[in-house]
């Protein structure tokens, strides 16, 4: 029997590619007469360039940017070909602001790594959406890259109070927003009303913050603020998508490097997961994805997850036959402080259940 793994990161704990390791270790365990085809993904957030590496090749660049409050932070770009990808979450990322002080965190640090990228002579800049510990607008971003405006754009949201004109810049390369999610940048499903309470901002300045970048999108484009993808990444994709950039699901774009859908077609079963595998995994997230692209295969596909936070109901209508919690399984204490290990029994537990050696 041929299994297809792919699943994305577990956050917090897991990398893509040590997720597949840790399913891969643990189905050869109970199954070790099956063929497994290893597939890390990601949908634009953290692991994009490590995936995308693995896929395509190409020259991975170390580079150091401005953190999300002003700090140096490493960071690593890959060129393949006339290509360069971004990965926005190493230089704004949750894990760099800890889910606080969102207000004045700033993404300047993409915009440079997007300048890095053109002057390593890309043509076209993927920049991969997701992860982010930001919620301006891509304002940053913009002042890297050359934007002037009657307000600071470097400073985070807090700095765009009263903002009324911005001069956007020319990038030289085409861009491409590659995004996890397909929220508009404000409003009642925007970036901050969605995504805000998870990087910390409080439910008592969620109006005010939205507000903010009300006046940003008046600035700049109101109507591109509405288009999907505007509110990925705290608004980055807004901004992206003001400098002509073109929008593209990451998971998509990650499932045609790496050869997905042929990959689905030669297996008997497709084996993804997440750490958290709910209803908002239908918005552009890995394990809806695959699930997809198996049902185009005619391939069942089954989801491990360190929680499984919808129903039988829901979980078929995003395409998934059956999903494992691994912390129904081991707890949540080892989950966390052995989540490779945990992985691999729990890989193990369903193998018994669908490999048919």
């Amino acid at each position: 029997m041929r299994i297809l793994v792919a699943p994305d990161k577990f956050a917090g704990t897991l990398t893509a590619v040590e997720a597949a390791d840790a399913v891969a270790a643990g189905w050869r365990r109970q199954a070790p007469l099956d063929e497994l085809d290893l597939c890390p993904m990601a949908d634009g957030g953290p692991g994009f360039v490590d995936v995308l590496h693995a896929a395509l090749g190409g020259e991975l660049l170390a580079v150091t940017v401005r953190g999300p409050f002003g700090e140096p932070v490493p960071a690593t770009l890959l060129v393949a070909g006339p290509t360069a990808y971004v990965e926005s979450a190493q230089a704004c990322g949750l894990h760099l602001t800890g889910g606080q002080r969102a207000e004045e965190a700033s993404t300047y640090g993409v915009g440079e790594l997007v300048s890095a990228a053109v002057a390593a002579g890309a043509e076209e800049v993927v920049v991969g959406l997701g992860g982010s510990g930001t919620n301006d607008g891509g304002a940053g971003l913009l002042a890297a890259l050359g934007a002037t405006a009657d307000r600071p754009l470097d400073a985070g949201a807090a700095g765009l109070a009263g903002i009324t004109r911005v001069a956007l810049p020319a990038v030289g390369a085409r861009l491409v927003a590659a995004t996890d999610v397909d929220n508009p940048l404000t409003g009642l499903f925007g970036a901050t009303k969605t995504f805000g309470p998870q990087k910390g901002v409080p439910e008592e300045r969620l109006p005010a913050l939205d507000g903010l970048l009300e006046e940003l999108a008046t600035a700049v484009d109101r109507r591109t603020s509405l288009e999907k993808g505007a509110g990925a990444a705290g608004g980055l994709g807004f901004a992206l998508l003001a400098l002509g950039a073109r929008r593209e699901p990451g998971i998509e774009l990650v499932a045609g490097a790496v050869g997905l859908a042929r990959r689905a077609r030669a297996a008997d079963l497709v084996v993804t997961g997440e750490g958290a595998f709910d209803f908002s995994s239908r918005s552009g997230k890995v394990p809806y994805g695959v699930a997809a692209t198996a049902a185009e295969a005619l391939r069942p596909c089954v989801a491990l997850a360190g929680q499984v936070l919808v129903g039988a109901r829901e979980m078929r209508a995003l395409g998934v036959e059956s999903a494992y919690s691994l912390v129904d399984l081991v707890g949540e204490e080892r989950a966390f402080g052995d989540p490779a290990g945990s992985l691999a029994d729990l890989a193990a537990r369903v193998a018994r259940t669908w490999s048919r050696e």
